[in-house]
């Protein structure tokens, strides 16, 4: 196999929750919900085979996210481009605001850097590797380092910090049963906002770092939104009403990334009980936190 492992390799992905409702394009929370593939280097072609989410949507050839992420990295490391044989066990839903790519795109770095033997591409260059192919990187900094991430570019170049999440703050998703085009939702966003609504979202952003690391009792005042949901409404109705019903019990909720489904920050205390709130043909649930974030795992 010349410069690859003979082995196969498995990575563990995590779904994630951009945006957080103030933090828009730049904040990422990790989720303890995980696509899994597993790769080995073959001596020729691509295959890729697909169970669980997106099993009868998605590619099994060359032009999978993921494949075409790993051949981005190998030309990265300056390896020859191997035959490749992919299992994808997803869970994570499908154009839900859960981060399905981001999770499909941090899998492809981290897999061909474990097929060169690993430890050949350093998590800055992950970052930028990521970023490049979703466009931003607030889910991809989420998925690749855990935790709460605040993201950014700098001279062009993608940054992050990764902080840890208050112990008592305890997510729970409700996703929406059919999926939505991120471009579509985005495509409902003006290209302007007056300076006081920048100006507010600023300060909420601010304080959503301190409530979701060291003040959980501040949540419902932090997720509060002025700059990008209210604009999405059209695109899904029955999400921005779910937000709205939670928001006035006191149960901070926001659209998860760029929607459809809704994340709740519910705490110890003041649980939420999933259950009493999921509408009809929705999934409601409580997702821990994910604090280690992507990973390569090996047989035990």
């Amino acid at each position: 196999m010349g410069d690859f492992v003979g082995s196969t390799v498995r990575v563990q992905a995590p779904a994630t929750s951009a945006n957080l409702g103030p933090g828009f394009d730049s904040f990422g929370l990790a989720l303890s919900l995980h696509d899994v593939v597993e790769a080995r280097v073959v001596s020729h072609g691509v295959h890729v085979d697909v169970a669980g989410e997106g099993a009868s949507e998605l590619p099994t050839d060359g032009s999978h996210l993921v494949v075409s992420v790993m051949r981005a990295t190998f030309d990265l490391l300056g390896v020859s481009q191997p035959g490749l044989r992919l299992a994808c066990h997803n869970r994570i839903p499908q154009g839900r605001g859960l981060g399905s790519s981001a999770a499909a795109i941090v899998s492809g770095v981290l897999l061909a850097d474990a097929l060169v033997g690993g430890g050949a591409v350093t998590p800055d260059q992950a970052l930028g590797l990521a970023t490049a192919t979703e466009g931003h990187p607030d889910n991809v900094a989420a998925c690749l380092f855990g935790g709460f991430s605040l993201a950014w570019r700098e001279t062009g170049v993608a940054r992050a910090v990764r902080l840890d999440v208050h112990a008592e703050v305890r997510p729970a998703a409700f996703i929406a049963p059919n999926a939505l085009s991120t471009a579509l939702a985005r495509g409902l966003l003006p290209s302007d906002v007056p300076h006081a609504v920048a100006s507010a979202n600023a300060g909420r952003a601010a304080l959503l770092v301190a409530a979701l690391t060291t003040q959980p009792a501040l949540l419902l005042a932090a997720t509060e939104d002025s700059l990008h949901q209210e604009f999405r409404r059209p695109a899904m109705p029955d999400s921005l009403e779910l937000v709205d019903s939670l928001r006035a019990a006191g149960v901070p909720a926001v659209i998860s990334g760029a929607g459809p489904s809704v994340l709740a920050l519910g705490t110890t205390a003041q649980p939420l009980d999933p259950m009493a709130w999921t509408p009809a043909s929705w999934v409601g649930r409580e997702i821990a936190v994910n604090a280690t974030g992507a990973s390569v795992v090996t047989d035990s």
